[in-house]
């Protein structure tokens, strides 16, 4: 799908440092939602609009070794379900890189959250304008793992990635503070791998988690697991012409999941994707179960209309018995 990028460029020419790069880049979205489950909130209408507009800026300088040095902060501001948003700034990110690896501090991407086929190939890498729920994720929609936050402190870590030829590897780690022993932490603290290996129009995928002081998931036997601790994650995906198909499987402390999905290219400028999600929740646990057992499933159309602007409609019921269907349709833009 094409898409234009607006950048704006600052060189810095002064003797004997390394020009120094300023990009801006972003998105807007906007459209018309309808959510069966908000008949189940009292003061709130089923239909409403959904949009985000994003600034993203992106700055780097190379030293005279071939380092690159730079940074990533954005700015958003959003709305759903009929409550505007406030714009907020993200954490930054900085990173450094050479060659193949590259490391990340600060609100991280985390491993789990960069794994591929994990997302959609959709403007939202879910369905519809904002996502819809990401109830096409194998791993679950409560985002129990790093990911780059775009309006607010993120998670504080550090994270390694690393590429050559079809193979990627990443690792992240992070922590918060927020325990009350002098001299330790005790706060959420999360470990994460991935590795992906891309083989002419395939890929496959596995990652894992690891964490510490998370929410709470109680056993049948009385023993207590951290929610997003022993999450793992394995996808499988290849492009077959103008078609294209994932297979991913997750599992959490809470339920096994697996998802199938499906693309199709139609005509020169229109995608379809629809998918499908079996979860089965784990049955000795007692409380925090953050999982609903059952089947959802999803569709997504997309049509470029030129100049970074795409029409994007989309359809999602979910494994709930009631109030489980929505419908969103709207435009999305890149700059």
């Amino acid at each position: 799908m094409k898409k234009v990028l607006f950048a704006t460029t600052a060189l810095i020419a002064t003797a004997g440092m390394a020009a120094a790069e300023v990009k801006v880049s972003g998105y807007g979205r906007f459209g018309l939602d309808w959510n069966e489950a908000n008949d189940a909130v009292a003061g709130r209408s089923d239909t409403n609009i959904t949009s985000r507009f994003r600034l993203q800026f992106d700055a780097s300088t190379e030293t005279d070794g071939g380092v690159t040095v730079g940074g990533r902060i954005r700015a958003q501001a959003e709305s759903r379900d009929g409550t505007p948003g406030v714009a907020a700034w993200s954490a930054p990110q900085f990173h450094v890189a050479y060659g193949g690896l590259r490391v990340n501090v600060g609100n991280i991407w985390g491993a789990i959250d960069s794994a591929p086929g994990l997302y959609l190939n959709t403007t939202s890498v879910g369905t519809g304008i904002d996502g819809m729920g990401f109830n096409s994720l194998a791993i679950g929609n409560n985002f129990n793992w790093d990911t780059f936050t775009s309006a607010g402190a993120g998670r504080n870590g550090v994270e390694a990635l690393y590429s050559a030829g079809g193979f990627s590897g990443h690792i992240s780690y992070s922590q918060s503070n927020g325990g009350t022993t002098l001299g330790s932490a005790d706060g959420l603290q999360r470990t994460a791998v991935m590795v992906s290996y891309s083989f002419g129009d395939y890929f496959v995928t596995g990652a894992y988690q690891s964490e510490d002081n998370g929410a709470v998931v109680t056993k049948t036997d009385g023993s207590t697991e951290s929610s997003g601790d022993g999450m793992g994650f394995f996808a499988i995906g290849g492009d077959f012409g103008q078609f294209g198909a994932t297979l991913s499987y997750g599992t959490t402390e809470t339920a096994d999941s697996v998802t199938l999905a499906g693309e199709a290219e139609i005509g020169a400028a229109s995608n379809i994707v629809a998918w499908v999600n079996s979860t089965d929740i784990e049955t000795d646990v007692v409380t925090g179960m953050d999982r609903t057992d059952g089947t959802s499933f999803g569709i997504n159309y997309e049509y470029d209309l030129g100049g970074g602007v795409t029409f994007v409609a989309g359809y999602v019921n979910t494994a709930a018995d009631t109030n489980d269907n929505s419908l969103q349709a709207g435009l999305h833009f890149s700059f």
